[in-house]
Parts: structure tokens; sequence; C-alpha cells
């Protein structure tokens, strides 16, 4: 089974304070609204000259996927030495094709430009459909930004084409003078991925959680951090090594005993953001996003192993949930009682002292395997499951609150917001959709499908934030047909109807559905004519006439029509429409939905800007 450990040769000394190195970005870093390179610095923009060095040796890691997965594709795409990438990996040769999202440390040369930090590299574009934010987060794993990106290029958002190319500064810094001092000798670059978190960096690299707080500037080891971000990890003494997936030697003679091999589960969040943003979205979203791998789960009974491929290892990890008394969400929830039911279903407002409001949902049947499951799986798009009780044969889950309600009770409320506001606020809400979509089939262990997609299981933050809830019929990919069929009327696949077959592409569909209701604000069953119509037969009926373009601007929201909103309209429309295809073969994954719901956000927001 494929191993890895990443870590260094030296420990470095564990101290109190060691002089912050820079700022964490957040996912500020994932916002493409440019910022002057001469303003004061940015985190979101790269790591800023506050070393002692103007020029220094430094590492990336970066996880192999193809087709930047060989040492010379790798050391191409960054710039660097393919003969130290082989020896620092234990590559065979410089020729050597490394397993898919194996993580390789690479060698850069770290100089100061004006007043950032930067490796530099370049890159041809290949292809019509890249964007610097996919660019930066997909090619680049986020060891870029977008607005370094396109500060550093004289071509603007919609003139990237194939066969450019485009100057990229790597993210990467020298040492501050107190980092120095307290041994630090050089900064690896790790770009974030689903499910790290400061604990576990501190762990793969053995160095201590104080040492990653102190040089990356955030608040506590609590922090989120969030996928395509980065954070910075000091080692002390020579070049970072790793074990190889197939061998428990190390690459080279160094002293084993500063490794630290636990194999215990440790409780990691996986962070999206992207959201919490993502959040966003994003979201987040987003977030989400954007390259899928699928994990294996660690197997057990394999103590006398060395630590197994740290994706793996995340993906085994079950974060702990909170055993709530009964006696306390009793009083939360003002002894469930009516003026804390949320419209008059079993779901409760709880008010606890001095911590976010919840809410908790009151199930009379077994829970255990939908607590098991959420216990698992952590995203900003996914609503998070705070923990549970169980009191008399009921599960109670107490989940976060979401402040402005489902997405079908806004597209209800007909509240004055500013046009631009409608079309952002919707089309974000469709990533925030998809990213957590997208996380759900593709990044966790084993896939989900969520089986009751639909705009009453997809709520709201008090930011409009998207996050998907109700996971009560949601199943693993692999599970067998059941024969039973669940679900909201008008989200329904023509092949679950038939044959119960779960699938992913059957939330492609409910998610084409959503898709419609956010340019229509109709439900998935309406009013047409007196009669009871599918939205999401409305939509092929259109596009099977002659002026679909026209039909569709007839059937959008008034509001959304203004400043190229049909031209929009249109583009999200077609978008809904290969999601709905009869033939699942024919639907679109959420990886592919992701990137097609971020170039028309591109052309919304250029829409504005003229």
């Amino acid at each position: 089974m494929n191993r890895v450990l990443i870590c260094a040769f030296i420990v470095l000394s564990v101290t109190p304070h060691t002089g912050a190195q820079q700022e964490y970005s957040g996912n500020s870093a994932l916002d493409c609204k440019n910022t002057d390179a001469n303003e004061p610095p940015s985190p979101a923009y790269l790591y800023t000259c506050n070393g002692q060095l103007f020029t220094c040796r430094a590492f990336l890691i970066f996880r192999a996927r193809f087709p930047f997965n060989t040492v010379p594709a790798i050391a191409a795409l960054l710039s660097s030495n393919a003969s130290e990438i082989a020896r620092l990996n234990n590559a065979a040769s410089k020729l050597t094709a490394f397993p898919e999202d194996k993580e390789v440390v690479v060698p850069v040369k770290c100089s100061c430009s004006g007043q950032y930090y930067a490796a530099k590299t370049s890159y041809q574009i290949p292809s019509p459909d890249q964007t610097y934010f996919s660019i930066a987060n997909t090619t680049y794993q986020g060891l870029s930004t977008c607005q370094s990106l396109e500060a550093e290029n004289v071509y603007d958002e919609f003139s990237l084409k194939p066969g450019l190319e485009l100057q990229i500064p790597l993210r990467c810094a020298c040492p501050t003078k107190d980092q120095i001092l307290n041994g630090t000798k050089y900064l690896l670059t790790y770009s974030i991925d689903w499910g790290d978190n400061i604990t576990g960096i501190a762990e793969k690299f053995n160095v201590s959680t104080v040492e990653i707080v102190a040089g990356n500037g955030v608040s506590g080891e609590d922090s989120t951090l969030f996928p395509f971000t980065t954070v910075l990890v000091p080692l002390s003494g020579g070049n970072p090594s790793i074990i190889s997936r197939n061998s428990k030697t190390p690459i080279s003679p160094q002293p084993e005993s500063g490794v630290s091999r636990r194999r215990s589960k440790r409780g990691v969040y996986i962070g999206s953001g992207v959201a919490v943003g993502v959040s966003v979205v994003i979201s987040v979203m987003v977030i989400c996003v954007m390259y899928p791998f699928i994990r294996k789960k660690k197997k057990k009974g394999n103590s006398a192993e060395p630590v197994e491929d740290i994706l793996v290892e995340i993906a085994g990890i079950d974060r702990s949930l909170e055993v709530f008394r009964f006696k306390d969400l009793k009083k939360a929830a003002g002894d469930f009682g009516s003026r804390n039911r949320i419209k008059g279903s079993s779901v409760y407002r709880g008010v606890f002292k001095g911590r976010d409001d919840v809410v908790i949902k009151k199930m009379s049947t077994d829970a255990s395997e939908e607590v098991n499951m959420l216990n698992k799986i952590n995203h900003f798009n996914l609503v998070k499951l705070h923990g549970f009780s169980v009191h008399q044969g009921c599960y109670y889950l107490v989940f976060e609150y979401m402040k402005n309600g489902s997405l079908r009770e806004w597209l209800k409320k007909k509240t004055p917001k500013e046009v631009t506001e409608r079309w952002s606020l919707r089309i974000q809400i469709a990533i925030d959709v998809a990213n957590g979509l997208h996380y759900l089939h593709s990044f966790t262990d084993p896939g989900y499908v969520h089986k009751n997609i639909c705009s009453r299981n997809i709520l709201l933050d008090c930011n409009f934030r998207a996050k998907i809830a109700n996971f009560s019929f949601t199943k693993p990919v692999e599970s067998p047909t059941t024969g039973r069929i669940a679900g909201t009327r008008g989200y329904l696949a023509r092949e679950y109807l038939d044959t119960a077959s779960v699938t992913p592409k059957i939330d492609v569909y409910a998610f084409g559905v959503v898709l419609l209701e956010l340019l229509t604000g109709k439900p998935a069953v309406f009013a047409r004519e007196g009669r009871e119509a599918l939205l999401s037969a409305a939509i092929v009926s259109i596009f099977r006439r002659e002026n679909a373009e026209t039909e569709v601007a007839n059937f959008i929201e008034a509001d959304l029509k203004q400043h190229g909103g049909v031209e929009l309209a249109f583009q999200t429309a077609k978008l809904a429409l290969r999601c709905l295809a009869t033939d699942p073969a024919d639907r679109p994954t959420m990886g592919e939905v992701v990137p097609s719901l971020l170039k028309i956000q591109a052309s919304l927001q250029k829409s504005y800007q003229e």
C-alpha cells in the first residue's frame, strides 16, 4: 500500500515564539479582484519580503496529478531541477512517474521583488477554457494566486488564449531573523488540501504547532484552513525528505529518531471554506473544488507498518462530535415548544448561553447511520453537524443555524435588491451548491449521493452562502439499488424513478432543477394555465423551439434581464439543460459543472464593468 511521510532532518527546537513570518491569507486568496502591487502588502497576493535574506533556497509541496505527475513535467511546470526532485523524492530516475496525488517536494529559488517574495516560472496556456483562477488553483494548486497572475501579466481575464505564455509567481519566503535565530534554515510552502489543519501539518513535518501558528500569523492551532491556500512550514537542518510509498527506508541516511509516526486517529476538520467560505461559497465553495481525487481509507491492524499516505491518513480520520445532554438540549430549545419550532416541523432553534445558535432536529428513527456519515465529512457548503443526543429512542441532531432559511423560502420573498446583487447572489448560491455536491461525490471515502437535492434542502447563512442540508436519504455511491424511491417530486431523474438506480448523476439532475429555480424563481412543480407543470419539462420544451433564447428571456425573472442578464440566463439555462439530460451519461459531473459556473460568474462580473 502506498505510504508517504514528509519530515525534516533535524527536529526544530520548540520555543514559545518565533516571530510571525507572514499573515495567512484565508479564503481572500480565492478572490480574483485585482489589487495594486504597490499598495501595502496583501497576504492574498504573495508572501511579503520580511525575511533576513533577499534570495534563498525554499521548498514547495506539489501533488502529482496528470499531466503533471512525472519528474520532468513537475520540474518544467515549477522551473525546478529534475535531478533534485528525483533525489529528494526517492524517484528511480529523472523520468519517474509518481503515483496520483503523491506529495512531491520541489526545491525552488525564492527571491524578493518589490514587496513580495516569489519563485518565478512560466506557463503556456493549453486550452481556451482556462482562467487566472483555474491556473492558480487547479494547475498550480494554490501555489500562486489569481491576483498575482493578473498583476504579473499584460492579459486581462478575458484575453487568455491557447498558446499565450504567462509569467507565474509562486508563493515562497525566506526565514525572518527571529526564525533563523531559533534554528529555521528553510521555509516550505505547503498547499492546503481537503482535511488539513495545523495540528496535522505539524505532525507531517515533525514541527510544533507553535512554530506554524507563529510563522503564519494565525490565531491558534484550531484556525480554519482553506483549500487552495498555503501555509509556511519552518524547517531546521537539511533538505526535507520523503519516505518512499513502497519502502520503509528513508531516501537518505538521516536518523529517524525525530520522525513521529503516529497512527492514532486525529480529529481533522475538512475546512473548507471555500468555504466558509465557501463558504462559499465557495464555497467553496468553491470551491471544491476543482480537482477531484478519490481517497482510500486506512486499513486497520497495520500498527507495525509506517504511516500511510497522508491523504489516506486524513480520509480515514473521524472528527469527534459533541454528545449533548438531553436536558441541555431541552432547555436550549425552550422545552421543544412552538416558539422554537421552525415552521411546524420537527426542527427547533436552540439557544445556548455563550454559544452560537443551533438547529436541533428530532428524529424518531435510528439516525446512527446519518450521524456516522456526517462525522466523517466537513465542508463549508454542507451544513455542519455539531453533535447529537439520544433520548427515549429518539435522536436529536444538533446542526449549525442558518439565519436566512431555505433557498425556496428566499426565492419566494420579493425583497427589493439591486439587479447586480440578484444575479451575483444566485450564481454564488449555484456555485456553493455545486461545490458541496462535488465534494460529496468525489472527495469523501466512500463517495456519497445526497438523493434529495431540492431548494428546501439548500440553506442560506447570514451572508447568503448556500449549504446543503438533510442527509437522511444519503447513500454511498457503491451501495446496491434498494428499490425504494425517496426524494422530492420534480427533482427525480427518470432512471431513478424507473430502476431506483443510485448514482451521482441523480444529484446532477436535481441540481439542474435548482439552477432553473434560481433563474425563474418558480418551484420545481409550478402552476401553468391552471395545471401543474414540471420546471424541468418546461425548459426542455423551450429549447426545442427555434426562438429558444427569446423564450428563455420570457421565462426568467424580470429583474434578471438587465445588463446582459438575458445572455447570462441563456448560458445558465443551457448548463441546466445538460444536467437534465435523459441519459445520465450525457450529464456533466459536478466537477465539470463548477468551472462552467465560474465562467458564467466571470462573464457576469465583466458585464458590470462595461
